[in-house]
């Protein structure tokens, strides 16, 4: 059982930036894959980036790569998600997520989610 909490979201201007936080508690919670993934309203939830629990294996999107950094503080238990250069199109829920399995892509590989946080990109 891994309990996901995200922080950091709000209001960002196109070309800046936002740090993401997802704190996450639990007997195990090192132990699984981290993941961000995003949702506007009316369209699928979108991969982001995910991250393996020792932080070795680390996959983004294309629409992530070069922009956003992943990463994690495993004696926090909490992962991050660097937002740099925002566009419009970045606005969004962000979700955290946990799952077993390294390097998925698809959101029901992953077991558990946080409650989303909202990232809101405007000129």
């Amino acid at each position: 059982q891994v309990h996901l909490v995200e922080s950091g979201g709000g209001l960002a201007q196109v070309g800046g930036s936002l740090r993401l936080s997802c704190a996450a508690s639990g007997p195990t919670a090192d132990r699984f894959a981290l993941a961000w993934f995003r949702q506007v309203p009316g369209r699928e939830r979108e991969f982001v980036a995910t991250i393996s629990w020792t932080g070795s294996l680390i996959y983004y999107s294309d629409s992530a790569k070069g922009r956003f950094n992943i990463s994690r503080d495993i004696d926090k238990n909490t992962m991050y998600l660097q937002l740099n250069s925002l566009k419009f199109e970045d606005t969004a829920v962000y979700f955290c997520a946990a799952g077993l399995t390294v390097a998925l892509t698809e959101s029901n590989g992953y077991a558990y989610w946080g409650q989303g946080i909202q990232v809101t990109v405007s000129s």
